[in-house]
């Protein structure tokens, strides 16, 4: 047998080795239960890649995830029909317009950016703390008011229990209430409703987070700085918040497995990055 012969054998047989590594290492995880997560729609996307990463790597877990809103989470977690709220906000604390939610725990598993949105028709690019307030409490109502175009401003807000309005609502328009008016203007349920209808609205504006925005949707500065993850690292960017896994008590079992695996640097480095979402250990 020439060395040819024999190399070629010895990867084989290396190959067939460290495949039967994996199957053996997967085929270990004994770890069985059912995970039940609602809430926040912003964190739906990080949910969902979590779920298929975990699940394979404990295929007798089962994980059910929706979105509905913030609010819903911990609201379901008290309700017991979640494990796992996903909120845009701690709610086992006060926060304007909620209450806590009495025996809840807080995780933080993300650092979400939200980004102002606008339709690609809009020739706006920049947009100041004092026109965001504008826009959305009415005063302003037309683009040509902040250097656009000769034509009507469409407000899209999230409904009340949105965790992306909350969090939009106190950092990006200090704290001003918007007001709804009964022309040009919208309000919808979720992250996916506020980028369809951005992107298909002439003369649109709303918000989302980050990890939304595509080439649907134009994101705008505020106050000259860009919506980035880096810009948000370094504090000039300042309309963001943290992401959290509510649970009712400390969690056990399969949630507890999957919040950890969430929280974990591989995860958090990884996956969570990609998905335009940043590391809550980037954060001092």
């Amino acid at each position: 047998m020439n060395w040819l012969k024999k190399a070629t054998i010895l990867a084989l047989s290396l190959a067939l080795v460290t495949t039967a590594a994996a199957v053996t290492a997967e085929a270990k995880s004994t770890l069985k239960g059912r995970v039940t997560i609602n809430g926040s729609t912003a964190l739906l996307p990080m949910t969902l890649q979590a779920k298929k990463e975990f699940v394979k790597l404990n295929p007798k877990v089962s994980i059910v995830a929706s979105g509905k809103g913030s609010v819903t989470g911990p609201q379901s977690v008290s309700k017991g029909i979640a494990d796992i709220g996903a909120c845009d906000w701690d709610a086992s604390i006060d926060v304007p317009g909620f209450k806590a939610f009495p025996g809840q725990v807080a995780h933080k598993v993300a650092v979400i950016p939200f980004a102002a949105i606008v339709n690609k028709n809009v020739n706006v690019s920049n947009l100041t703390t004092e026109q965001l307030q504008g826009i959305f409490t009415g005063t302003i109502t037309n683009w040509k008011q902040v250097g656009g175009q000769d034509a009507d401003i469409v407000v899209i807000n999230r409904a009340f229990g949105s965790g992306t309005r909350v969090n939009f609502q106190i950092k990006a328009l200090g704290g001003k209430e918007t007001i709804k008016k009964d022309k040009n203007y919208k309000e919808v349920g979720s992250s996916g409703d506020m980028k369809t209808n951005v992107a298909t609205t002439p003369g649109a504006i709303g918000y989302i987070d980050l990890t939304y925005v595509n080439g649907d949707v134009k994101a705008v500065k505020i106050n000259d700085v860009e919506p980035t993850a880096d810009n948000v690292i370094k504090g000039s960017y300042k309309v963001w918040s943290y992401g959290y896994y509510m649970t009712k008590g400390q969690p056990t079992g399969a949630t507890k497995a999957f919040i950890d695996y969430v929280q974990s640097k591989a995860f958090q480095e990884g996956s969570l990055k990609k998905l335009k979402f940043i590391p809550i250990s980037a954060m001092k």
